[in-house]
This record gives structure tokens, sequence and C-alpha cells, in this order.
């Protein structure tokens, strides 16, 4: 994990930079965050996580042990999978490493219901980096699907834990409208 600091204002706040790494360990997806978590990396997460189940993995464990923080998004997108492997039947999402912080923040939002958080746990097999999708795409295509994994991350977390509905209603519905907007402004023609 790589810090730097930008000048803010004429403070100077740290940036922390991130990355996700992934590694298959028998029947077991690992997951390993460094830096912050958030709807930036959570596109490449969530392709990652829906080919995974789509060729039978049921176990992901995501270690914390190196994120700094999470936003929204990024639990939101990890709630879709935990819920995707209930809806499943079977299959397990472990979050180890959760350090005090994490802690609170997955608590927050009422995802304590849904993964099985350990503070410590078992270390990640040998990672490597999260295949970066998003670069090979246009920056309007990037700008859509980001937006498409942020409403779907919400709208997630609003499904693990009925009290965030009233809490997201507002980034639930704007999301919508950006999406809507993108799609008929595409639709304006001769």
């Amino acid at each position: 994990m790589a810090a730097r600091l930008a000048p803010v204002n004429s403070y100077y706040a740290i940036t922390v930079e991130s990355s996700i790494q992934v590694g298959l360990c028998g029947p077991t997806v690992w997951v390993k965050v460094q830096g912050k978590g958030s709807f930036l990396n959570s596109d490449n997460f969530k392709e990652f996580a829906r080919e995974m189940l789509s060729i039978g993995y049921r176990e992901f464990v995501v270690d914390l042990a190196d994120c700094a923080t999470m936003d929204s998004t990024f639990m939101g997108t990890m709630a879709k999978v935990a819920l995707r492997l209930k809806e499943l039947g079977h299959g397990r999402f472990r979050i180890v490493h959760c350090g005090s912080r994490n802690q609170e923040l997955l608590s927050g939002l009422g995802l304590d219901g849904i993964f099985d958080i350990d503070a410590n746990g078992a270390r990640a097999p040998e990672c490597g980096a999260l295949k970066q999708t998003l670069a090979e795409q246009s920056p309007d295509e990037r700008k859509k699907k980001q937006t498409e994994t942020m409403l779907e991350a919400h709208e997630a977390l609003c499904e693990a834990a009925p009290e965030n509905v009233l809490r997201f209603k507002d980034v639930l519905d704007f999301l919508r409208q950006e999406l809507h907007y993108d799609a008929s402004s595409k639709q304006v023609g001769p």
C-alpha cells in the first residue's frame, strides 16, 4: 500500500492508493484488499466474483489486514456476492483480519449479519493483482459501468439490511436518474 501527500487548500492530505489481489486455494477464492476498497475497484471485483461463482466457487474470503477503509459501494459489492451465495443455497463469505474501523463500517450498515467476520483468520495465499478491465473501455462505457455497479451495490446494502433503505434513498434515486439520463441521451437523434 503506497501513500502520498497531496496539497488540499494549502493543507496536505494523505491519499491512499489501492489494489485488490486475488488468488485461489483449493475451493476458496481469496481477495486481499490493500489501501481502500472503493467504487474505483468495485467493478473489477464484481466481475471477478461473478466469474468465480459461474465456474462453481462457493467460498470467498476477503482479507482486510491491509485495507485502510471501505466505501459503501465496495461494501455493497461484497454484500451482493454474499447475497448471491445465500440465494444459491450454499456457500460462505468470510472477512478476515477485520480491524476495528472496518468492523464499525460493516456493522454500521448491518452487514455483520450476512458476513462471517473474524478479527484474525488465516493469511491469504500468494495472490496476484486483479485484472483491470475498466481501462479497456471508453470513458463513457467506464462511467456507465461504474454507475451500474454503484447502483447494484447500494441495492444490495438495502436488501442485506432494510434500515439502509432510508440511508441510501437519495443515492439510489440519483444513480437511477443518472443511468436513465445516460440511456435517454444516447437515444436522441435525427
